[in-house]
């Protein structure tokens, strides 16, 4: 065999070799990214692993930046791979300087969601139409019903529930779910039926996190909060995580740990994480590759 004919054949074999064990690796070896788009579980709605937050302290941070500043900051993280955007109804004018911020951004090109208040009194399907109008939007993609706290909140918001249920049905919310504050309200979020999609306070220090007392200063139980995400993971609702820089108070090493923690120890789908800058998204997307590394 001629010394050009072996290198062909050497390099073919070694192509050809490569190629089986490439074909023959599992998806899972597939590196995974904080902007790959996931599943929110049974909701069938995909999202960035990663969400632009717009409540820090209750959305000050944000409205602090003034639209221009925010629209670049939105923008920013759009072209960096982020593509789900959260606010509240409880966030103050976030609603409208979020809609201010992704117009002409293609509507197909990103995930919105938000969070409603469930008073007594108001007209469920009048404040949908009345936070799409703000946001700018046809429709959300996930709403949840915000902060609820309470071991009654199930049967308290039946009438909040059915609206969003009357909404999915004109197309104007596509999935829905809760937002939920302290252990008693955790508590009842395993085994609901009409859930697709929780929201949980999840970090390694338990700063801000779920106790007995929905408001409470000390530390909440992380163990107990790690069961139930993953007993819901199981029955197949989908996980939106907050609270990952203990509310600004974490060091940067902190950060890292806590968003390693939410996904390697809770195994949650999501996080999301307020910013006011362009360096804090570039962190939080490089933290979040580490945890997944």
């Amino acid at each position: 065999m001629s010394h050009s004919t072996r290198r062909e054949f050497l390099k073919t074999g070694l192509a050809a070799g490569a190629l089986a064990v490439t074909r023959s690796l599992p998806p899972s070896t597939a590196r995974q990214t904080a902007t790959d788009w996931v599943t929110l579980g049974k909701s069938g709605v995909k999202v960035t692993r990663l969400a632009f937050g717009t409540g820090s302290f209750s959305g000050q941070v944000q409205r602090d930046l003034g639209q221009d500043g925010f629209t670049k900051l939105v923008h920013y993280a759009y072209d960096s791979g982020i593509r789900f955007f959260e606010t509240a109804e409880s966030y103050g004018e976030m609603h409208r300087m979020l809609g201010v911020a992704l117009k002409g951004i293609p509507r197909d090109g990103y995930r919105l969601m938000s969070k409603v208040t469930t008073r007594q009194g108001v007209n469920p399907q009048e404040k949908f139409d009345e936070l799409r109008k703000l946001a700018n939007t046809e429709y959300f993609d996930v709403m949840l019903l915000h902060w609820q706290h309470t071991a009654t909140w199930p049967a308290d918001t039946s009438r909040w529930q059915d609206g969003i249920l009357e909404a999915q049905s004109k197309k104007a919310i596509v999935s829905h779910g809760a937002s939920v504050h302290g252990l008693p309200a955790l508590r009842q979020v395993p085994g609901n039926k009409w859930l697709d999609i929780a929201m949980i306070r999840m970090n390694h220090k338990g700063t801000r996190m779920d106790a007995e007392d929905y408001d409470t200063h000390g530390l909440g139980n992380v163990t107990e909060v790690v069961t139930h995400v993953k007993q819901v993971r199981k029955e197949g609702m989908g996980v939106v995580s907050m609270k990952l820089v203990g509310e600004g108070t974490f060091s940067r090493e902190d950060r890292k740990a806590a968003m390693r923690f939410a996904f390697k120890n809770a195994g949650v789908d999501c996080v999301t994480v307020g910013y006011k800058n362009t360096a804090e998204i570039d962190e939080a997307i490089e933290n979040l590759n580490l945890a997944l590394a």
